[in-house]
This record gives structure tokens, C-alpha cells and sequence, in this order.
């Protein structure tokens, strides 16, 4: 019974990493939407949205700090006009989107 209770504990551990794990993968996800649509919405109405949110993970997957990068850019641009992001956060988001 407690090599039992023993193993479900084990796999709960393992699935609650899981779990967390996924959590960051979702805000990866949800982060470089944003700064893309919001790309799109801003600048060029024809921005292949898609692409650049797969360029965006692939980028947050490989290269180290570029996740966080994608965060402050995200953070900066949310509750700013197009022109104000234009001038508050060109430096924050360069190299994300064009």
C-alpha cells in the first residue's frame, strides 16, 4: 500500500511539473500573439501574424532572454496607443517584430 501511495505521489509530482511547465509554453504563446496582432493592427494590415508568432516561439525556445525580452515588450506596448508604443517602445520590442 505505501509502494503504491508512494508512486502516486511520484506521478503527481511529475504531472504537476508538467503542468507547470505548460503554463510558461501558454504565456510564450499568448505574449507573442500580442506583440504580432498588435504589430498587424499598428503598422500593416497584410503582417503575416502567424509566421511571426511561430518566429517569436521558435526565437523564445532557442535563444536565452529572448522570452523575457517578449514580456517587457508585451508589458510595454499593452496600454499604449499605436503612437505612443511607436516612441515608448521601439528599443523594448526591436528585434520581435520588424
Amino acid at each position: 500500500m505505501k509502494k503504491a501511495l508512494g508512486m502516486m505521489f511520484v506521478g503527481l509530482v511529475g504531472l504537476g511539473g508538467w503542468a507547470l511547465a505548460s503554463c510558461g509554453e501558454t504565456e510564450e504563446l499568448i505574449n507573442c500573439q500580442r506583440v504580432c496582432a498588435r504589430y498587424e493592427s499598428c503598422f500593416d494590415d497584410d503582417y503575416d501574424v502567424g509566421a511571426c508568432r511561430s518566429r517569436c516561439e521558435t526565437q523564445s525556445d532557442e535563444e536565452a532572454g529572448f522570452e523575457e525580452k517578449v514580456n517587457a515588450c508585451e508589458s510595454c506596448i499593452d496600454d499604449e496607443s499605436c503612437t505612443s508604443a511607436t516612441f515608448s517602445c521601439a528599443t523594448t520590442c526591436a528585434g520581435i517584430v520588424p
